[in-house]
Order: structure tokens, then sequence, then C-alpha cells
């Protein structure tokens, strides 16, 4: 097979068919290649982006793998043909061996594995364990997706919060109910096989070669209880409303965990569950398993975390300024941004989970405290862009010494909000020209609100540290000039956003292990070692493989992990 990149395919090829635009994919690496197109026995693509560098250009890029009618004779052949030319340096041979799963270990252990939190990190180790024969249990305090949904529709139609099943709390974690985003920064094998994973759980196959993929949060409930499913019939044992409320860590070693198990009638059963090995993915919103690791001697960390606004325009300008004319092509859909700005104080502020046609969503997980997010739909049809506009805190800024201060301060922005809103979980709102002229907002302009609770006009600036919202007004003018009406006076900010990161880490060794207790295995956003579905993804993966290289090393024949 061969691969060649930077295949440019033009908008007025495409209509924003699936079949229009792999036809065209086939006629241009044709022409790339100085075939004939029935020479091209198979074309598939490996990776789609649109290059609006230039405005009046807007076209597709396309990554392209084929494999030719002849067979690898005839690609050995066109390889040699094209080594006179620059298309060369294009186009390779590629035969890679697929990232996959850890290799089942032979005997499974007696104390099982238990994993604590089911969003990506914690459904992605889980599932490699149990792949592997593990048979873990996986506990998530919140309900399955389906539930859940339900649940997040009622606090957004009545106010009322369930503080154990909410937008940050439930099978998928917070990113179920953000928009489903599948790009990252960071570089690893096993991205294929996760983006696979979740074509096979139900995701759109598109994933696997977009640039900037995503699931939608309309889809992604049924793609995260797929995996639950999957992890159940590899030999795994899914738990929903069921918190740790308990650690034992005795000898430097992780002992056990005790577990609440709430039950329909609304009952609460304790069980202690022994284990050696202890998972622990439950996210950046789990402020109570903070608390318990810190009284039991956990080692953690201040880290730098993020704090501002949710900022919406209209989804029409921000195609307008990215795409020109092109604006509106069906092939295109609606346009995203990433915007950063280094200001001379030595602060930054950027965007951050960016929703294209998106609504920006209630994301409280304690009573009295508004938090914001966004998320769009699989279509992102919605009237309005949205994302957060954030600044840096960094632990300097911290006071004392408290390894949780950077929560505390979540929670106190969190509960400013809430008072300023009046209240019932409606949010403090104020237009960006109001905001940037330091005047409280008396009603709203063009961009109409989409968070689901309603907000109060007046000023989001108080409810902030002073150095989060001088750096936020120091920053869109400036990111007005690379977008053009990002500063635009009718942009809607709805406060407050906090919880875009954790705010401390669970500091673990090399090995994967915390460096204080022995068996605790930090992972993904909660734990600071991820920053999205794919890097939290990614991470439970890869813990999962080294305790299953552990349990291998050991040769545990049945006995417990030591």
């Amino acid at each position: 097979m061969i691969e060649v990149s930077g295949i440019r395919v033009g908008l007025q090829e495409l209509d924003g068919s699936d079949a229009a635009e792999l036809s065209a994919c086939r006629r241009a690496l044709a022409r790339r290649l100085r075939i004939g197109e029935k020479d091209l026995a198979s074309v598939t693509r490996r990776r789609r982006s649109i290059d609006a560098r230039k405005r009046g250009e807007v076209h597709l890029t396309f990554t392209l793998r084929a494999e030719l009618a002849g067979g690898q004779d005839a690609e050995r052949a066109l390889l040699r043909r094209l080594s006179r030319h620059r298309a060369e340096k294009n186009v390779r041979v590629v035969d890679e061996e697929p990232y996959g799963f850890p290799e089942v270990v032979p005997s499974a252990p007696a104390l099982r594995p238990v994993v604590v939190g089911a969003g990506c990190a914690g459904l992605f180790c889980a599932l490699s364990l149990a792949r592997a024969g593990l048979e873990p249990l996986l506990v998530e305090r919140g309900d399955d997706a389906t539930r859940r949904g339900e649940v997040v529709r009622r606090h957004d139609e009545t106010g009322e919060l369930d503080p154990e099943s909410n937008i940050q709390f439930g099978v998928g974690g917070a990113g179920t109910f953000s928009d489903g985003k599948l790009q990252t920064g960071t570089r690893s094998p096993a991205h294929r096989l996760i983006l696979e994973e979740f074509v096979a759980a139900g995701a759109q196959r598109e994933i696997l070669w977009d640039a900037k993929p995503h699931v939608g949060s309309d889809v992604l409930p049924r793609v995260v209880d797929e995996l639950v499913r999957q992890i159940e019939a590899a030999g795994g044992e899914v738990r929903c409303r069921c918190r740790m409320v308990d650690l034992d860590v005795t000898g430097g070693r992780v002992r056990s965990v005790t577990l609440a198990q709430a039950g329909e009638d609304g009952s609460v059963r304790e069980e202690r569950v022994s284990a050696s090995c202890v998972v622990m993915a439950c996210g950046h919103s789990a402020r109570d398993v903070f608390e318990l690791l810190r009284e039991r001697g956990v080692a953690m960390e201040r880290k730098t975390f993020a704090m501002g606004v949710r900022i919406e325009h209209l989804q029409a300008s921000v195609d307008r300024a990215l795409w020109g004319s092109a604006a509106g092509h069906p092939a295109l859909g609606a346009a995203p941004y990433k915007l950063s700005c280094h200001l001379p104080s030595g602060r930054s502020a950027f965007s951050f989970c960016m929703c294209p046609g998106g609504y920006v969503v209630s994301a409280a997980s304690e009573p009295g405290g508004v938090c914001t997010n966004g998320m769009s739909l699989s279509d992102r049809a919605g009237t309005n862009a949205n994302s957060g506009l954030l600044a840096n805190v960094f632990p300097d800024d911290l006071p004392g010494d408290d390894v949780l201060a950077g929560v505390e301060l979540q929670r106190a922005c969190e509960r400013a909000a809430f008072a300023a809103g009046g209240g019932a979980f409606v949010a403090p709102a104020q237009l960006a020209g109001d905001f940037l002229a330091g005047a409280p907002s008396s009603a709203g302009g063009e961009v109409v609100p989409t968070y689901p609770r309603g907000v109060a006009w007046g000023k989001v600036g108080p409810c902030l540290p002073d150095y989060v919202s001088e750096t936020l007004r120091a920053a869109i003018p400036q990111m007005g000039r690379r977008l053009r009406g990002f500063d635009a006076a009718d942009a809607v900010l709805t406060g407050v956003e906090t919880r875009s990161s954790s705010p401390v880490r669970v500091t673990r060794g090399a090995d994967g292990q915390s460096v204080s207790v022995s068996g605790l295995w930090p992972v993904g956003e909660g734990a600071g070692y991820a920053g999205g579905i794919m890097s939290a993804a990614t991470d439970g993966i890869l813990a999962a493989e080294k305790i299953v290289a552990t349990y291998a090393s050991h040769g545990t024949g049945g006995r417990e992990l030591r």
C-alpha cells in the first residue's frame, strides 16, 4: 500500500456528500501519481483538513492510502517512476503493524484491579484490562450515559442538581457532554486504536481521517454506553451509582477500597473490596476524592490550571471571518477557531474547547455554584459559536501551602457566579463591549445566550480573580485582530468557566504508580496527566499496559500482586 500526502481538492468538486468527496479524492490521486483511475484498486482517506490560509482559495487537503491493481510490484514500479519528480517526497510505501491492546495475562489474579471513574481514561483502562483477562471492576459515581442525559435535561429545565450524576459525573465523564472533540496536541500510536474503538462503538467513520474529529454530544452517550457493554463482555464488571468513599493505605501500599452503592430505592450499601491495584481515574471535578487522597497521605502537588468565561458569537460571523466567500459551503460545515495571546504582563489568555454551532451548558456539580462549559451536537448546526476564554492560574497565585488551594479558588468563583446570577443556577453574563469598558450590561444584542438556565445581565469580572479578568480584558482586542469580529461589542461572556483542567496532580513515578503509595495508579485529567478525551483515553491504555506487564512479570498465577 502507498500513502500520498498533500492531495488538494477544490470546493468546486464537492457537494458535501461522502460519495462526491471520495470520487474527487480518487481523481486527484490518479492525477498526482500520473496513472489512470482504473489502476487504483482501492483508495482510503487517512487524513482530511481544511486549508483556509488564503480565504479566497479555501480547499481540502488529504493524505490518502491506495492499493494498485497490479499489487506490490506495480507500487514499486510506480515509486521508481516518481523518483524523477518532486512528488516522490510525499509518496511512501506503508506496512505498519497495527497498535493493539495488551496481551492476555495467562492467569488472572485473585484480587482484580479496581478502576475508579468511568471517564475516557477509566473506560479505556478498564477495556484494556478486561481484554487482557484481568476482570477489572469499574466503579462510577454517576449514571450510565443514557440515564445521565435525562438527569442533565432535568437540571437544565428545572435547576434540580444531582451532585452524584450530572454533566461532570457519570459514564463518559465530562467529555460526554462537551462536544466529543477528539483532536489532541499529543502523539501516540494508541490514537488510531482509540478512534477505531469509537467507530466500532457507533461513532461516525469520518473521525478516522478528520484532522479535527468530533463525535457530538448527541452521539457520544450511545458510544460510551457501548464501550461499557464491551468491558462487560470481556469479563469486566461496571457499577454505576457506586462511589469510592475510602481508600485503605497501609505500609505504603493499597489494601482495599470502600465503595458506597446507591440503590434504586435511595438506600446506600457500603462494601469493602480488597485490592492491590487501584486505578484512580476520577476526573478533574472529583473534589471529595482529592480530599480523601490528601487525608490518606497520597502525594499530590499544585499545578497550573485556567479559569475564565464562555464567549459566544454568531457562527455565521465566525464562518465569514475564517472562510470568506466560501462560508456556508456544505463541505466545510461550521468553522472552528483556536486563539491565544501572550501579554507584556507575562500572562496569557487562550480559547479552549471551541464548539462550532454549539451551546453553552451548565456544568455544575455542587449546590450553590455556577460553572459553564460548551458542547456541540454532531451536525454543529446551532446558531452560535462558543469557546472557553481562559487565563492561566499558576501555583504561585494561590495563597498558603494547601495542595487543594486551587480547588477552593474554583469553588469560590463558582459561588460568586451563583450569587451574581441570583440563584437557581442562572449564570451572570455581560456583553464584550461592556466588559472592555468596565460597565455592567443590562440586555443582550444580536447574539442570544444559549446557557440553558438563563442569564442575569451585569458583570462577570467580579466573579473571577482580578488577574484573570484583567488578562481577558487585555487579550480580547488582540484576539479580535487575529479573528475579525472576536472583539465584537455584542459578543456574550457567560461566567464562569473553572473546570478546564485539574488544579492538582497526583504525583506518579516512571512506573505509572503513585510515588507515595504502591498499587495506586493515577491516570487521566483528574490526576493531572491529560487534557481531553484522546489524551485521557491514551493515558488509560498506557496505564493498563504497565499494569498488565507488572502482573505478567510477577507471574501472579492467581495470587495477589505485590
